[in-house]
């Protein structure tokens, strides 16, 4: 049952990347006047930002489909995640208090105010890093409940 749930996590975290890349990639193409404003971290243009997280998102969520490696799928998951809430609490810790513009201008064709975009972005943060780590968690526990094999593949056999 649990690795159905991991199965689900990690497809569902694939679908989830797959649309905040989708809506960063579309949103660094236009010609929105805040795409030129610096970001307050990376110092570069939200539209240079958009371009790099945007693909880096598709590269993860490319890896939560076609990967058969849950491990390595839940690791990136982790990784970006924990990325993500690093820059949030570094906005902080520079007094950037305005909504992340995560999905770029995607949320004005959608007509989701910036805040409302900014609070859907914090829980769905919340589900890819608190699920990453209880993948994470499960998958080395059952590695350290799986009696290791012998070099030939056999059992070890107990000689108690």
């Amino acid at each position: 049952m649990q690795s159905k749930l991991v199965r689900i996590f990690i497809f569902s975290s694939g679908l989830i990347l797959s649309i905040t890349a989708i809506a960063k990639l579309v949103s660094a193409n236009g010609g929105a006047r805040v795409l030129q404003i610096h970001d307050p971290i990376l110092t570069l243009s939200f539209q240079h930002v958009f371009w790099i997280i945007g693909t880096l998102e598709l590269v993860v969520a490319t890896a939560c489909f076609f990967s058969k490696r849950l491990g390595l799928q839940a690791g990136l998951v982790a990784w970006l995640a924990t990325s993500f809430l690093i820059y949030r609490l570094g906005l902080l810790w520079v007094g950037y208090h305005k909504p992340c513009p995560c999905l770029g201008n995607f949320t004005d064709a959608l007509h989701i105010s910036p805040q409302t975009a900014d609070t859907a972005m914090k829980i769905i943060l919340g589900y890819l890093l608190v699920s990453s780590y209880a993948t994470l968690f499960w998958l080395w526990r059952q590695k350290q409940q799986t009696p290791p094999a012998t070099p030939s593949g056999e059992m070890p056999v107990s000689t108690t």
